[in-house]
């Protein structure tokens, strides 16, 4: 190539331009507008899967408008029967999720689940630990049982002592001279002065 013939300054309008001299190469137009056949194919099985092609998009083209239409369809029937869009969405919800339940992935993933739950708990890990648990929880039980019992055996034995006794009759005492007191028309306990009655003594120390 003639480096006169070309401009290669980089900020020319006419940079990549070639020369007149270029001009005169003969293009095979023939050549240039066929697109070459795929590997395997003739032109002709080429020229039978375009066709095929292009009848197929016009299909999935045709059953689109066709789904749009039924969709439209569908949803004036159940805006007329009063059906919500809630109540739509719960029940696609619902089957998504039956197809999920049914698909392969989620079957096999169940029974992986499923092993390794096995694989757990029969190991002597799982048994061992299990066994700790049950044991500390027995032991557990049995101390308070034992707590409980020591505490009602300290109440009874209190009870049955001799001071807890001398109070309850000293309280029986009181209460009885104050029944009959109310039943006398006196609102007031008796004195020590204005009463026959022996004074109480104070109450021996417990």
């Amino acid at each position: 190539m003639d480096s006169a013939g070309q401009d290669i300054n980089l900020n020319s309008p006419n940079k990549g331009l070639l020369s007149d001299s270029m001009t005169d190469v003969p293009v095979d137009t023939g050549v240039a507008a066929r697109t070459p056949a795929i590997e395997g194919l003739t032109e002709a099985e080429e020229e039978e899967l375009r066709a095929e092609l292009t009848k197929v998009e016009e299909e999935i083209v045709t059953l689109r408008q066709v789904l749009a239409a039924k969709e439209r369809h569908c949803g004036e029937l159940k805006r007329r029967l009063g059906l919500s869009t809630l109540g739509g969405l719960k029940q696609n919800l619902s089957r998504s999720w039956h197809d999920v339940q049914v698909s392969n992935a989620y079957v096999k993933t169940s029974e992986k689940l499923g092993e390794w739950n096995e694989k757990v708990t029969q190991s002597d890990l799982y048994k061992k630990t299990q066994e700790t648990l049950s044991q500390a929880g027995q032991k557990t039980s049995a101390a308070l049982s034992t707590v409980g019992s020591a505490i009602s055996r300290k109440l009874g034995d209190m009870r049955n002592s001799a001071t807890f006794k001398s109070f309850e009759d000293r309280v029986g005492t009181i209460k009885a001279k104050v029944v009959g007191d109310r039943e006398n028309g006196s609102d007031s306990l008796p004195s020590s002065a204005g009463s026959g009655d022996k004074p109480l003594s104070d109450p021996a120390p417990f």
